[in-house]
């Protein structure tokens, strides 16, 4: 019975993480919405040209460096028990620190040249702030892998939602309290990037509460310290947990290259500051809507990758074979639907949420990397899960240079029309390189061609449908076209849209009963499915 219990308490903690990861990147796009109607695009943009900096450290504190310890805190404890435990927390912490203090330093004393590099000196205060969470993610990560380690997921858990939700609450009262007050955009920008400060002290304090009630017991001991093994962990600790860090990071790389040269580019290319400042506020009005059409797509597919991580270990090719097919079919099937759904319905959406429709040209091209992100966050989670760690950091890491490469040709060009076009040629090339490295690992195809062609169909039966429904709903006499009208129309078209494309794939027979079943709501799909003569 042990070997199911087992498997049972890592799908349930798999569980607990997915719902927590869920909710911190829902409230983390959905805050930018009311945050851009308090302070406008200029006030956007200037959050949004630091924000990438704190995201490396939210990445640092929940995505890599916990997973590692956790998994090395298994290997010490069945090795030398818990003196192998308290050595390995020991390393870890002093390691973390160093990274830690690095961050710290290059943010807090390279502010002033990381502004001018951006073109605007005015940033550096908020670089500032931002650096103090370097600080932070040290104790955040161990305290995080310490309960991973033991199995329990629930501190994890509630330290990423408490720690969001102060965070995103922070954001909110300090705009709205120092707008209301009249200061300058930029002391408002500072007040919001310190909810990254007030979130990562949340983040301590109920972990903190979690272990004080647990243990109180020292964490950690550096009594008879061995070398060699401190080595091996310090190694594993840095390669492995950089490099799952690194793969999260693609989207927040994307957003560093744009903070790093696309203000400067508009600057150099004619744009007034002002100008420059409004136009990149307006294309960073992507951001949320990537995010949350990105975190609908993938938290259905991540769901089945224990299952693959456990299945590689067994051996089972054939059943693991499947599961991956099965995680890359709900990434494609709700990525094309998201991506495609949002871009018929785009020019409403964005008065909808940002007041009027500007830059909605741009905003329907960076729909595109939804579809983008969906794909390639699944790929990389099923080769992690095959023990390919290194490769998809590599990717993802060149990436980066790509887009920022790209920026310098097409932004002169076509403004931050070149910039949207520039992240989808970069995310193109990644997933593309992602998914030929899992083809030629698994040695057979992963989708069939009948799924694409009716997921493509389902998908411009969805487009045609939409564009007609907002063309027939914008003739309406009745209604003054402003906020409230474009709201009801984004939201009715969203369901007929939904429904026209779910009813599509799902009477293709694309999608067997038991494997509808697999998934969140799964049952309530199964009415879409045809009826078995």
């Amino acid at each position: 019975m042990r070997p199911e219990k087992d498997s049972r308490d890592l799908f349930k903690g798999a569980l607990i993480l997915t719902i927590a990861a869920l909710i911190t990147k829902v409230l983390s796009a959905m805050y930018r919405v009311p945050f851009q109607n308090i302070v406008g695009d200029v006030g956007f943009y200037i959050y949004q040209q630091v924000y990438p900096f704190y995201g490396a450290a939210l990445v640092l504190a929940t995505s890599g460096f916990p997973v590692i310890i956790s998994k090395l805190h298994a290997e010490q404890a069945v090795k030398k028990g818990r003196s192998g435990v308290h050595h390995l927390f020991a390393i870890s912490a002093f390691i973390l620190m160093l990274i830690g203090l690095s961050g710290f330093s290059i943010l807090y004393w390279g502010a002033e040249w990381l502004a001018a590099l951006m073109g605007d000196p005015g940033l550096a205060r908020l670089l500032r702030i931002i650096s103090v969470v370097f600080l932070i993610f040290p104790i955040v990560s161990v305290l995080r892998g310490y309960f991973q380690g033991t199995g329990n997921m629930v501190p994890t858990a509630v330290s990423q939602v408490g720690e969001q939700f102060v965070r995103v609450l922070t954001i909110l009262l300090t705009a709205w309290i120092l707008t209301t007050k009249g200061y300058s955009l930029y002391i408002v920008g500072s007040g919001a990037v310190l909810g990254s400060v007030t979130g990562g002290i949340t983040a301590i304090l109920l972990l903190g509460a979690f272990y004080w009630n647990r243990r109180r017991r020292a964490l950690f001991s550096i009594e008879k310290m061995d070398w060699i093994e401190s080595r091996k962990i310090a190694s594993a600790l840095i390669f492995q947990g950089l490099a799952v860090c690194i793969s999260s990071m693609l989207l927040v790389f994307i957003q560093m290259a744009d903070s790093l040269n696309l203000y400067s580019i508009l600057l150099s290319s004619g744009f007034t500051s002002e100008g420059a400042k409004e136009l990149k506020g307006i294309y960073d009005r992507g951001q949320p809507l990537i995010q949350l059409g990105t975190v609908v797509a993938t938290s259905m597919s991540l769901t089945l990758v224990p299952m693959i991580t456990s299945e590689n270990l067994k051996e089972q090719m054939r059943y693991m074979h499947d599961k991956i097919r099965l995680a890359l079919q709900i990434g494609l099937f709700v990525g094309v639907g998201a991506t495609f759904g949002l871009w018929s319905i785009i020019k409403p959406t964005n008065q909808m949420l940002f007041k009027n429709n500007e830059g909605s040209e741009v905003l329907a091209v960076l729909c595109l990397l939804i579809l983008f992100m969906s794909i390639i966050i699944t790929t990389t989670a099923i080769l992690q899960g095959l023990g390919n760690f290194l490769f998809p950091a590599c990717v993802i890491l060149c990436g980066f240079g790509v887009k920022y490469g790209l920026n310098m040709i097409f932004v002169p060009l076509f403004d931050t029309m070149g910039a949207a076009f520039a992240s989808c040629l970069t995310l193109g090339m990644v997933m593309v390189l992602l998914l030929y490295r899992l083809r030629v690992l698994l040695k057979t195809s992963i989708l069939s061609i009948r799924f694409s062609f009716v997921v493509g169909a389902a998908a411009l039966v969805m487009v045609i449908v939409l564009k007609i429904y907002i063309y027939v709903t914008g003739l309406f006499p009745a209604f003054n076209h402003d906020r409230l009208f474009a709201s009801f129309q984004s939201v009715s078209a969203v369901i007929v849209g939904a429904a026209v494309y779910l009813w599509i794939v799902l009477k293709g027979s694309t999608f067997k009963e038991e494997e509808l079943a697999m998934l969140p709501f799964g049952s309530k799909l199964l009415f879409f499915l045809p009826k078995k003569k």
